[in-house]
């Protein structure tokens, strides 16, 4: 299958943009260059729209083993394609958990079957995610396409399982990904411990809960030499000590997601549980430090933590809601206009955040484009006005905080391995 891209602009180092053709063939981008002629299976009309390369999202919930009314893998996958997403990493939170090699094969099966993009599943570190119970790590290491271990939801408690789970991977070369949540002190929290758990009379869940065990780990990964990689970012505290892991050579990474980029505690003003996830919304200085984070290199890259729910799940409130909000569909535009657009930081930064970044983390061979690289490709329209609107999404997920938030900036187009996985409808 064979396809020629006519018209379309390619983003610059400079933040200029250069209008080219591109022919792909066999799942490769075989050329770039002006004015191509080939005799191409699908010619499409780039109509002088950007193309960037597909984005990376290493942090989803597909739901799919066992939670199939929140979200599935074909509808996890279809979402992550309208967003722009061509490779995503889903976590291992389901119903079975893949913690041995039978499970994992069944997901992989599963996801050869439904999945429209490229899904890389983790594998848990303890036997379902108890903590009680580390998995067989380098039998599991062996298997296609498993590149991490987490048991992202909840955090590894004690000191030791984290050791010998770092242990293990280090010796076959896997990186550890960890959720990090000391229990003893997070107190039935729902929000941030600040000035809106006060206001709305709500338990809150302290920046120490999370930084602490950060502050373990990095220790733990010097000692075993494991990489150890750091979900969701979301403290000024945390920011500092992965800041001072770094300094001190320690083989540390750390993501942040677009909530906690755009949104702190004074976002939320009622008992709306669309704005309940895990981290919380920290405060405004939090959310200064995750930026200055990112920009500095402290923090690697970006990801969404996509963690669909059911509508009637999130209206219990803050107290009996599940954690977790939907971003796959909404994360480009809204990073692009809201960071971008406010020149806080450049077009490009954003792309690297989106592809090369996390390729980079994880040694994945994506995030690219150029002659002789997968052809996994995303055309956005970066001057079109829109309005989120939960009820178009492709996910079964409708619970953003961001619902009718006005913005610029869409994929209208996703190529994953040289095919069309999404392209724009009248509807979307």
């Amino acid at each position: 299958m064979s396809m020629l891209l006519k018209s379309v602009k390619r983003l610059l180092p400079n933040e200029e943009m250069e209008t080219c053709d591109v022919w792909i063939d066999q799942g490769k981008v075989k050329r770039i260059g002006k004015n191509l002629s080939f005799d191409a299976d699908q010619v499409v009309d780039g109509k002088n729209n950007l193309l960037l390369p597909g984005f990376i999202d290493v942090h989803i919930h597909l739901r799919e083993p066992g939670g199939e009314y929140k979200e599935t893998i074909l509808t996890g996958t279809q979402a992550a394609a309208r967003g722009g997403f061509t490779t995503v990493c889903a976590m291992p939170n389901t119903n079975p958990v893949p913690d041995s090699p039978l499970n994992v094969k069944m997901l992989l099966d599963k996801i050869k079957e439904d999945a429209v993009i490229r899904v890389l599943p983790y594998a848990s570190i303890t036997k379902q995610l108890g903590g009680k119970e580390l998995t067989s790590i380098q039998e599991i290491a062996q298997m296609d396409d498993v590149f991490a271990f987490t048991d992202d939801g909840v955090g590894i408690q004690t000191a030791d399982f984290m050791l010998r789970a770092m242990q293990e991977a280090a010796a076959c070369g896997k990186p550890i990904v960890a959720h990090c949540e000391d229990n003893s002190i997070v107190y039935g929290g729902v929000v941030h411990d600040g000035a809106v758990s006060e206001r709305l009379q709500l338990p809150g869940i302290p920046s120490l809960s999370e930084s602490v065990q950060i502050a373990r780990d990095v220790l733990l990964a010097e000692a075993t030499g494991c990489h150890y990689h750091v979900c969701h970012v979301s403290t000024k505290e945390s920011v500092r000590v992965i800041r001072d892991a770094k300094k001190a050579g320690i083989n540390v990474t750390a993501e942040v997601t677009p909530h906690h980029l755009l949104l702190n505690e004074e976002s939320i003003l009622e008992d709306n549980a669309n704005y309940k996830m895990n981290p919380p919304l920290r405060s405004r200085e939090d959310q200064k430090a995750l930026l200055d984070g990112l920009l500095d290199g402290t923090i690697d890259f970006i990801a969404t933590d996509h963690a669909p729910h059911t509508e009637a799940e999130k209206a219990s409130g803050f107290l009996d809601a599940p954690f977790g909000i939907v971003g796959l569909e909404t994360a480009f535009s809204l990073l692009y206009s809201t960071l971008v657009k406010q020149k806080k930081i450049t077009l490009n930064q954003l792309v690297d955040w989106l592809t090369v970044k996390p390729a980079s983390v994880f040694n994945l061979p994506y995030g690219r484009f150029a002659e002789g690289e997968v052809a996994d490709l995303t055309l956005v329209n970066i001057t079109r006005n829109s309005k989120i609107d939960k009820h178009t999404f492709y996910s079964k997920g409708k619970n953003t905080p961001f619902h009718h938030w006005e913005v610029t900036g869409v994929p209208v187009l996703t190529i994953a391995e040289g095919k069309i996985v999404y392209e724009e409808c009248q509807h979307d």
